[in-house]
This record gives structure tokens, C-alpha cells and sequence, in this order.
């Protein structure tokens, strides 16, 4: 089996999490539908795949592999496409979490 292709908004969307706080591992290497990464912030842990969002949608679509494993997955498990995408889910996880914290801005 050959690598996995990274999307290209990839270290876009990780700079952007981890200058908003997020701790990242990245996970993009580890095929069979794994999640491209493992996110943690404000006392939650949850698992991301990264889309190309500029893609058309039919580029954008979940593997099967992929969709198994979320299908299977207990925890959070979000698709991001964009920036963002990727802000939208550290608000949405601190609103899960009640932490009232001003997020800083993403730089561009």
C-alpha cells in the first residue's frame, strides 16, 4: 500500500488549531480509514478528517474505510474542509465543554 495523500489545506487547518490552542497529533499516515487527526482542547478529546473543501463535492467525499470507521468510532469525529471549518469546531468544543474563553484570532 502506497503513502496517503494529504490534502492540501492539511497544514493550513493545523497551524490555525494549534495557534487557537488545539494540541494536534497528526495521524495522516496511518490509513485503513483512521482520522488525519487527534484533537484536544478545553478538557475534550476528538478525531478530525481533513477534506479539500475547494475541491467540487464528489472530491470531498468520505472513503468507505473512512466512513467505517466513523460509523464505528464513540467519540466526536468531525470533517473539517477549511479554516474556517476548523474554528467553527474549537467553538463548538468549547461550547460543549462551558469554558467561556475568548479565541484568538486565526492569523491568515
Amino acid at each position: 500500500m502506497t503513502g496517503r495523500k494529504i490534502d492540501a489545506n492539511q497544514r493550513e487547518i493545523v497551524k490555525c488549531l494549534r495557534n487557537l490552542g488545539v494540541s494536534v497529533f497528526i495521524m495522516s499516515n496511518m490509513g485503513r480509514g483512521c482520522p488525519d487527526l487527534l484533537l484536544s482542547i478545553f478538557g475534550i478529546t476528538a478525531i478530525a478528517e481533513i477534506k479539500d473543501g475547494s475541491k467540487p463535492p464528489s472530491a470531498q467525499k468520505l472513503t468507505k474505510a473512512q466512513k467505517d470507521f466513523a460509523a464505528n468510532w464513540k467519540g466526536d469525529y468531525y470533517v473539517i474542509r477549511s479554516v474556517e471549518d476548523a474554528i467553527n469546531l474549537v467553538s463548538t468544543l468549547r461550547m460543549k465543554s462551558n469554558v467561556s474563553k475568548q479565541m484568538p484570532p486565526c492569523p491568515s
